[in-house]
C-alpha cells in the first residue's frame, strides 16, 4: 500500500464495498492499521473539495474523490488495488483538502 493509491474498501454496513484513495505518508502503511482515506463517489459535482478520477487512475469510468468524505479505514477492510494517481496530480488532491478542511495555505499551490 502507497500513498495516493485508491483500493477497495469492504465497509461496515451501511457503507458497503466503495473505493478510497488512500492518504497516509508511505511509511505509516507498515505501522498502522488505519488509514485516512476519502471516498470514491460516481457523483460528480465539479466543486473545490473534489478530485476527478477516470481510467487513467485505474477506474472503469469518471468519478470523484469527495475530501467532504474524509475517513479512517482499517487495513483488514482494504481488498485489492485499483491503481493510483499520477504524481503530477498531487497538488490536486492537497488543495481539496485544503477547501475541505478550510486549510487556506493550501488553496493557492502552484
Amino acid at each position: 500500500m502507497k500513498q495516493y493509491e485508491i483500493w477497495w474498501a469492504e465497509l461496515p454496513p451501511p457503507g458497503g464495498q466503495r473505493r478510497a484513495l488512500l492518504l497516509n505518508r508511505n511509511d505509516a502503511y507498515d505501522v498502522l492499521h488505519k488509514y485516512i482515506a476519502v471516498e470514491i463517489t460516481t457523483t460528480i459535482r465539479d466543486i473545490p473539495v473534489e478530485v476527478s478520477l477516470d481510467r487513467r487512475d485505474g477506474l472503469d469510468r469518471s468519478r470523484a474523490a469527495n475530501f467532504d468524505n474524509l475517513r479512517p479505514i482499517s487495513k483488514a477492510h482494504l481488498s485489492k488495488r485499483i491503481g493510483a494517481l499520477d504524481p503530477g496530480r498531487i497538488r490536486e488532491v492537497k488543495r481539496a483538502l485544503g477547501y475541505a478542511l478550510r486549510w487556506e495555505e493550501l488553496l493557492d499551490i502552484e
